[in-house]
């Protein structure tokens, strides 16, 4: 039987930006913030943040963080606050800024940030906080209000959506108007995906500037480093994916909405949340990059693997195991993990990619089944 793979990157073809090729052919210019890339991002301000605020791309989602997390971390603070329910950049990025990780549990129904538990670990630990950074979980809508409110209060906050370009609720862009940092990845097994890039948003325009500026070895103006710096800018040869993915996005939205639909359609139909599965509660309009399920309580995603392999499908557990479970983070402190812990033990991530049909939706569901 054919084998099903996790995810099939579906990067636009040669074709649709091959206009943007000659364009860098005939300007010479192939980088350091060129005109290409000048365009992405004012189209992308324009058409998903409304003309408000200020974005800057980054030539990776990490990178992008550490740029962030640099810019805004508290100088006396030791700790970022984060779940460790998220991909391993959130916190190596972290310890790049010199700061460790402290990871916070999350909630049992949409998988983010637990905020009454971080509110308690920021009374415990006060002046000790550098940054706060709340994970999108799997391009869900992140309601950022508690978020605002802390980074108003002078903690700061760097929002890691790095699966949620795209992401809108009631028609606002996920971090829209927000006054700390967004974090978008534009990797190529993204939604939105270029091969590798980054971009990130904020209310604020003077912090943009000021990543901008540490994004180009904290030059400003002129050859000279004024700031502290590398060198986190995209090519224009990305820049010029983007651009033609932009033409396509809300299509390929669409696409990935209907088959997140059509495998909640199949596991209904074959009864599995009645026998105990569940799925993760989202919100708003969402650019799915896969598909996460929990088996049953008292059994385990690695059963479930290892059976999918031998019907020749391939799936994952993300994020098993988790930040805290991993050897590179195991001292670090942590709260009480117990919602992470049960969730780590039984979550899956089924294949998904654009070019899916119901028949290949309902033989996975149906090997589940078996």
């Amino acid at each position: 039987m054919e084998k099903i793979p996790f995810l099939k990157p579906n990067l636009i073809t040669l074709d649709s930006y091959k206009h943007y090729i000659l364009e860098i052919d005939n300007s010479k210019i192939y980088t350091n913030y060129g005109p290409l890339n000048d365009k992405f991002e004012k189209r992308i301000l324009s058409e998903y943040f409304n003309d408000s605020g200020a974005v800057t791309t980054v030539n990776n989602a990490t990178l992008g963080l550490i740029l962030a997390i640099s810019q805004l971390k508290r100088p006396q603070g030791k700790y970022a606050l984060m779940p460790s329910f998220t991909f391993s950049a959130t916190p190596l990025a972290a310890m790049w800024c010199g700061l460790e990780p402290y990871f916070i549990d999350i909630n049992e129904d949409d998988w983010f940030m637990n905020e009454t538990q971080l509110e308690e670990v920021l009374h415990q630990l006060g002046d000790e906080v550098a940054v706060v950074v709340p994970y999108a979980t799997f391009g869900n809508y992140l309601d950022l209000s508690y978020y605002q409110q802390l980074h108003q209060s002078g903690i700061p906050v760097v929002v890691d959506a790095a699966p949620c370009f795209g992401t809108t609720y009631n028609g606002q862009h996920i971090g829209q108007g927000f006054g700390g940092a967004v974090v978008f990845s534009f990797h190529a097994t993204k939604s939105f995906g270029i091969g590798e890039g980054g971009l990130i948003y904020s209310y604020d325009q003077e912090l943009v500037k000021n990543i901008r500026i540490a994004a180009n070895f904290g030059y400003y103006g002129k050859r000279e480093s004024i700031a502290f710096g590398l060198n986190g800018k995209m090519s224009e040869y990305f820049a010029a994916i983007g651009l033609a993915t932009l033409d396509v996005y809300q299509q390929k939205i669409s696409q990935r909405e209907q088959l997140y639909n059509i495998y909640l359609e199949e596991i209904i139909e074959a009864g599995l949340l009645q026998q105990g599965w569940g799925v993760q509660t989202t919100k708003g309009r969402i650019p799915f990059q896969f598909f996460s399920i929990l088996c049953p309580q008292d059994e385990q995603n690695t059963f479930y693997i290892e059976k999918f392999e031998h019907h020749n499908i391939q799936t994952v557990s993300y994020f098993s195991p988790a930040c805290h479970q991993q050897k590179q983070f195991m001292n670090c402190p942590c709260a009480d993990l117990m919602v992470t812990n049960e969730v780590t033990k039984r979550v899956l991530s089924l294949p998904f990619w654009e070019e899916m049909d119901r028949s290949i939706v309902r033989r996975i569901v149906h090997t589940i089944v078996k």
